[in-house]
């Protein structure tokens, strides 16, 4: 049973030291990393080191994917690039050690975060809010595969033909051993899937892997459920972009976008 996605093992210098559990398996393949547990990792790291400025919000977070992420012990620091009394950017790394036993960069999140103000009289949604139904029978094309998609209920929902898919997930197990989590981190360990949601290849015939999820908030999330509206494009070329709409119990929070590497098998 898994039980975690990360394991905190200690730190080096202003690194924090985490083991990687098989909860952070990708669907693409066992030894390597899905994205949301990195980006989680990272957004946890991010917020650790603002929790001194509460007048401050996420308004956008960008993961970049520099490499194959292993399921193995990773390294992650967080530091401010641009302070600012109501702007401020922050950025967070994650490092992998290399057989030789240097360290290299695997995955990168910059982090807009905004000073809060009351705005309720202004306040409007672009979409309507979502309400789950029940689920398919069949949630996604990589039914069976171990690791990060045993740890998501995962509640793929009923769409017209040619309508962007729906999906409600949950994370299940905590990010870090039993440690509190935020509703931030939880959207994260859920929105890199947008890319599985909205896939419109097989996945037996296709691989169409992102090297990033750009994630804009105009609202702060709130819960545990998230549904992402999904649909991907393919180009001509290899290259192909899925573009989701964010929600939880309460209505419209974003917007997610990532870049897709599409491979025949």
């Amino acid at each position: 049973m898994i039980g975690c996605y990360y394991r905190r093992t200690g730190s080096d210098g202003d690194f924090g030291v985490f083991e990687s559990t098989i909860g952070t398996a990708s669907n693409w393949g066992p030894a390597i990393q899905h994205g949301s547990p990195p980006l989680a990792l990272m957004v946890k790291a991010i917020e650790e080191l603002c929790a001194d400025r509460p007048d401050l919000r996420v308004g956008r977070l960008v993961l970049d994917i520099l490499g194959a992420i292993p399921v193995a012990p990773v390294k992650v620091r967080a530091w401010v690039t641009r302070p600012g009394a109501r702007i401020a950017k922050v950025e967070a790394e994650m490092l992998a050690t290399r057989p030789d036993g240097t360290d290299r960069a695997v995955a990168t999140v910059s982090a807009w975060l905004l000073a809060t103000s009351d705005t309720h009289d202004a306040a409007t949604d672009r979409y309507p809010p979502l309400t789950e139904g029940p689920a398919r029978d069949h949630p996604h094309g990589w039914i069976g595969a171990p690791g990060y998609l045993e740890t998501v209920s995962w509640r793929a929902q009923h769409t017209q033909p040619g309508q962007a898919a729906v999906t409600w997930l949950s994370p299940l197990v905590p990010l870090v051993d039993a440690e509190p989590m935020t509703d931030l981190q939880r959207l994260a360990l859920v929105v890199d899937s947008a890319n599985g949601v909205g896939a419109v290849l097989d996945p037996d015939e296709f691989v169409f892997m992102n090297t990033d999820t750009a994630v804009h908030l105009h609202r702060a999330p709130i819960g545990a459920d998230f549904a992402l509206r999904s649909r991907a494009s393919i180009g001509p070329d290899g290259i192909g972009v899925t573009s989701a709409e964010i929600f939880d119990r309460h209505g419209f929070v974003g917007t997610s976008a990532q870049t897709l590497l599409v491979q025949r098998r």
